[in-house]
């Protein structure tokens, strides 16, 4: 029987068209499963707790994949799988898990931020977006709280998707100021395809006074993507923490 582990790791989303595998384009997904496939001398394929769009980005993301290795849940493991993988990817850990342990159905939580700046910084350009308008936060933050009132976000999701519902349980959401920078923070049970990013995009036009919070609310209750706004640009976005219940971590051995 072969052991299941959890991967925990972070990306740098620039260079990759996302996580999941594709065709003719380098992905997280493949460029991990051939280094794991490389050092386990085994054929691995990683799932992952689900999927980024090209150019965005995970500061922390979890992947699960069964190996006849026993061993792998070490710091030496995990030395190694760095090694092997370019300055884009990091592994932070390697845990062993139960055999129907599952990065995405486990997963009770996922927290997403978005980053915008509001001065030209060559540094950031990756990694934020550059928004140089005015903006009204105070808002902006009046329209996070209207979201806590709806749970069908079909207005904010990437058209014909495969999944079997739109609703998700929002936690917590709000913008906050931090010198240059604006930054959005969202929690839910789960989100849709691009749902992030256009709730970001909807949020500016709130911001620049373009659309009241009634036309907020509205364009949620229509359940039509094209009541919304346009979505962010995808280099300020990362998926930045995704929770688990605590028996999902425990070791086999415990």
């Amino acid at each position: 029987m072969k052991q299941r582990y959890f991967i925990e790791l972070a990306y740098n989303g620039t260079r990759f068209h996302g996580w999941q595998i594709q065709p003719n384009a380098v992905s997280v997904q493949e460029t991990l499963a051939k280094a794991l496939s490389l050092i386990c001398r085994e054929e691995i394929a990683p799932t992952g707790a689900g999927r980024t769009d090209t150019g965005v980005h995970a500061s922390y993301f979890v992947a699960h994949f069964d190996s006849g290795n026993a061993n792998l849940d070490n710091p030496d493991f995990a030395y190694k799988l760095n090694s092997f993988l370019g300055a884009d990817i990091v592994i932070f850990r390697v845990s062993k898990v139960s055999e129907t342990a599952h990065t995405r159905f486990d997963a009770i939580s996922r927290t997403y931020h978005y980053f915008i700046n509001r001065q030209k910084d060559p540094f950031a350009q990756e990694t934020s977006w550059y928004f140089k308008h005015p903006l009204n936060v105070y808002q902006m933050n009046v329209a996070c709280a209207v979201l806590f009132d709806y749970t069908d976000f079909t207005s904010f999701s990437k058209l014909h998707t495969d999944v079997k519902t739109n609703d998700c349980k929002i936690y917590y959401a709000r913008w906050i100021e931090k010198g240059n920078q604006l930054i959005f923070t969202v929690k839910a049970d789960r989100f849709l395809r691009n749902m992030v990013r256009a709730i970001v995009g909807t949020m500016i036009q709130v911001g620049q006074g373009k659309m009241t919070i009634q036309e907020f609310k509205r364009a949620i209750e229509l359940k039509d993507r094209g009541a919304a706004g346009v979505s962010a640009p995808p280099q300020g976005l990362f998926l930045s923490n995704i929770a688990y219940p605590e028996s999902v971590f425990q070791r086999m051995e415990e």
